[in-house]
């Protein structure tokens, strides 16, 4: 797996996947930074919820389970002083589908938190990450 990040101007950087996906990333303000793109600890939350979301819909989809939407909120707290490391993050789910199993989402948030988000359990060696969840009944 690789990345190319290369400097455009003042904060501004470009990050290219080696799928070939790029997208924009800048700093804040006092540091040149223009509101052009997501910030990169953003990206960061961004990362574990997504991976986390994948995640749950494959085991939900396997589990024959009858899912219809997935949306994950990620909130993270980081420290006061620099390193600005994260020291907590909290994930909550929002799954919907007609007939979902609670068992069966309870199950697929854990195995995901425990088993199959590398990133969620590699952030979780630096900062407590917390696991919610909600069921929405229909489409």
């Amino acid at each position: 797996m690789q990345a190319r990040i290369q400097w455009h101007e003042n904060a501004v950087f470009i990050a290219e996947s080696g799928s070939g996906h790029a997208i924009v990333v800048d700093g804040p303000a006092e540091i040149g930074g223009r509101n052009l793109g997501m910030r990169p600890m953003e990206l960061m939350l961004m990362s574990v919820g997504s991976c986390s979301a994948v995640d749950i819909v494959q085991i939900l989809k396997k589990a024959r389970q009858p899912i219809s939407g997935c949306e994950v909120k990620v909130d993270g707290e980081r420290a006061e002083t620099d390193p600005k490391v994260f020291t907590k993050i909290h994930l909550h789910f929002i799954v919907s589908g007609v007939g979902l199993s609670d068992n069966h989402v309870k199950r697929a948030v854990q195995l995901s938190a425990e088993k199959y988000c590398s990133a969620s359990i590699m952030l979780a060696k630096a900062a407590e990450i917390t696991h919610g969840y909600e069921i929405r009944d229909g489409a």
